[in-house]
C-alpha cells in the first residue's frame, strides 16, 4: 500500500518524498525545502499513538523544540533541528538536517567494529552528551539536557571529509516531551534494554542515567551483545535485570577484540546500579578514553578510519629562498619566486607584528593565493626546510565557515600552526576559496619583524585534488545556506574541532620518513 504522505506539502514549505525510518517515537521522511530551492531535510512526525494521548503544539512542545534547535547549534555531534510545527491532523513534527549515513546498530550487527573505531566513535558521542549535560541557557537559566534514550539506533554514523567518520546523536528531548504528556502511567517510553534502574523506577533523571545507557551501548559495541539478558521482553523482566542482574564480563562473551583492562573497568563502572558509583560526568569518561588511547601502542592516526584524509599526504618540497633557489615542483604559473621577492612588500595597513592573513599576489596579470605571515627572524630560520601540511574544516551552521589550517613542520623544531577562518557569507571568503580550488596550491610568504618590507622566505603548499573538489562543493553548498548573526559560534565550534585533531596531524607529520638531504632532521 502506497504511503499517502508521499508528495504531501507540509506547512506550505516541505514536500515529503520518501519514508526513511520508523520507530516507537514516530516516522521520519526525507523531504525537500521548496523555500530554499529544494534543499533536502528530514522530518520526524511524533508517533500518532502518543499524539492521541493529548500531545499538542503548546508551550511545552515549543520549548522542547527550541531546546533541540539550540543544542544542535552548540555541537557538531548532535543532529540539528531547524524548524518545528504541527500539521492539520494535530501531529507535532520536527524538521532536521538531512544526513546520509548508517545507524550504529547496523555497524554492530555487521561486526564492523575495531578498537580504534570504537574510541573515535565514543569520543564523538561523549562530546555531544557533554554539550547537552552542560546545559542550554533558557530564560537566563542553564538547563541541563538529558537524552533518556541512548542506544545504537539513535546514533548516526556518516562519512565526513574532515573527520573520516562523524557520529551524530538523534532525538534529544523527544522522550521527555512524549512521556511528560501522556496520562497513562503504564506506558513506558524509552528502550528497555538500555534504560537505567532509576529510569525504570520513574525517578527524576540526571546525566548519570545517560551514562548508564552509554555503558550498555559501549558493551554492545565491543562485543556485539548486551551486558544484561532478560528472559522475556517485558517491562518486569527488564526491571529485574537492570536492578539485580550482574552484567556479563567481556571474558564470558569471548570478545574478539583485545581490550585494555582499563576499558573493561570503565564500561563496568558505567553499568553500576547506583548512580553515585558510576562516572559522575561525561568529562570523566572522556579523560579515561584519552588515557586508554595514549596507552595503546599504535596511535589511532595510523589506523582507519582516521579523521585525517589519507589521500592528502603531506609533501616535502625543496625550500625556495632568496639566497638559494632549489627547483620547485612544477606549478601552473609564470610567476617565479624572484618575481615575488622583487615586487611584493608588506602591506602598509598591516602592523609589524606576529600575524597571519591571506592576500592574493598579483604579478604579471596573474593572481595567486597566498598566506602572509610575520615572525622573528630566528623563528623563520627554524623553518627554512620543512614539511607543509594543509587541512580544511567546514561547518554549515549556525553560519557557513571554513577553517583553513596550514602547518609548517620541522622535525627538530616542531610545528608552526597557521589557522585562518574564512567566512563564506562575505565577498572575499568565496573569492579566496575559488582561487585555492583553481590553483591547487598557495604560497606562504614569511616576513621577518627585523626586516619587514620584503619577504624573507617563500614556501609553496599544494592542495590535494580531492580537497579542491571538497572546497568547491562546500562553496556551492554555502550559497544555499542562510547567513547568521552567530558567526562567532561557528568559529568556536571549528576551533574546538581544530584542537581535537591537532595531535592526530602531529602524529601523521612525525611519521613521515624522507631521504631528502634538505631535511634538517634527517
Amino acid at each position: 500500500m502506497s504511503d499517502p504522505n508521499i508528495g504531501r506539502l507540509l506547512g506550505k514549505r516541505y514536500q515529503l518524498q520518501e519514508l526513511i525510518g520508523t520507530g516507537a517515537m514516530g516516522r521520519v521522511y526525507r523531504a525537500k525545502d521548496i523555500l530554499l530551492g529544494g534543499v533536502p531535510v528530514a522530518i520526524k512526525f511524533l508517533s500518532l499513538s502518543i499524539q492521541n494521548k493529548k500531545i499538542r503544539l503548546h508551550e511545552r512542545f515549543e520549548r522542547e523544540a527550541k531546546t533541540c534547535a539550540l543544542l544542535g547549534q552548540r555541537s557538531i555531534h548532535i543532529v540539528r533541528v531547524m524548524d518545528y510545527g504541527v500539521d492539520e491532523h494535530r501531529t507535532p513534527y520536527y524538521v532536521m538536517e538531512y544526513l546520509e549515513g548508517k545507524s550504529l546498530s547496523q555497524i554492530i550487527r555487521r561486526q564492523e567494529m575495531t578498537l580504534t573505531r570504537f574510541i573515535n566513535m565514543i569520543r564523538h558521542i561523549c562530546l555531544g552528551l557533554q554539550c547537552a549535560h552542560n546545559g542550554i541557557s533558557i530564560d537566563k537559566q542553564i538547563c541541563p539536557i538529558i537524552h533518556r534514550d541512548i542506544k545504537p539506533s539513535n546514533m548516526l554514523v556518516m562519512s565526513d571529509a574532515t573527520f573520516g567518520e562523524l557520529v551524530k546523536i538523534l532525538d534529544f528531548g523527544i522522550a521527555k516531551l512524549l512521556q511528560s504528556n501522556t496520562d497513562q502511567t503504564n506506558y513506558y517510553l524509552g528502550t528497555l534494554a538500555y534504560s537505567s534502574p532509576e529510569q525504570m523506577e520513574g525517578k527524576e533523571l540526571d546525566n548519570r542515567s545517560d551514562i548508564y545507557s552509554l555503558g550498555v551501548m559501549m558493551f554492545e559495541m565491543l562485543t556485539g551483545k548486551l551486558p544484561l539478558v532478560a528472559p522475556t521482553h517485558s517491562f518486569g523482566a527488564w526491571y529485574k535485570a537492570h536492578h539485580y542482574q550482574t552484567p556479563r564480563s567481556f571474558a564470558e562473551i569471548d570478545c574478539a577484540l583485545d581490550l585494555p583492562q582499563e576499558l573493561e573497568q570503565l564500561v563496568m563502572q558505567c553499568l553500576e546500579k547506583e548512580p553515585q558509583a558510576r562516572p559522575q560526568n561525561i568529562n570523566e569518561i572522556l579523560t579515561a578514553i584519552g588515557n586508554i588511547e595514549t596507552s595503546l601502542e599504535t596511535p589511532r592516526t595510523t589506523q582507519t578510519p582516521s579523521p585525517i584524509d589519507d589521500t592528502q599526504q603531506p609533501t616535502v618540497i625543496g625550500a625556495v629562498t632568496h639566497q638559494s633557489k632549489q627547483s620547485e615542483s612544477v606549478l601552473p604559473t609564470t610567476v617565479s619566486a624572484d618575481d615575488i621577492f622583487k615586487q611584493v612588500s608588506w602591506p602598509k595597513n598591516k602592523p609589524i607584528a606576529d600575524i597571519v592573513f591571506p592576500h592574493p599576489i598579483q604579478i604579471n596579470g596573474e593572481k595567486i593565493p597566498a598566506l602572509w605571515m610575520m615572525l622573528p627572524q630566528v623563528e623563520i630560520n627554524k623553518r627554512l626546510v620543512c614539511t607543509r601540511y594543509n587541512q580544511f574544516l567546514f561547518i554549515t551552521a549556525p553560519h557557513p565557515m571554513i577553517l583553513w589550517i596550514t602547518v609548517i613542520f620541522n622535525r627538530k623544531h616542531g610545528a608552526k600552526w597557521l589557522p585562518y577562518y574564512i567566512d563564506l557569507k562575505t565577498k572575499t571568503g568565496p573569492e579566496l576559496i575559488s582561487q585555492l580550488c583553481q590553483s591547487g596550491y598557495y604560497r606562504i610568504l614569511l616576513f621577518s619583524r627585523e626586516q619587514p618590507h620584503s619577504p624573507n622566505h617563500i614556501l609553496t603548499s599544494t592542495i590535494a585534488s580531492v580537497q579542491c573538489q571538497r572546497l568547491q562543493s562546500w562553496l556551492e553548498m554555502s550559497q544555499t545556506l542562510p547567513a547568521s548573526s552567530e558567526s562567532m559560534l561557528s568559529k568556536t565550534l571549528l576551533k574546538n574541532e581544530y584542537h581535537k585533531i591537532k595531535p592526530q596531524i602531529l602524529a601523521k607529520l612525525a611519521a613521515i620518513k624522507t631521504d631528502s638531504p634538505f631535511d634538517l632532521s634527517a
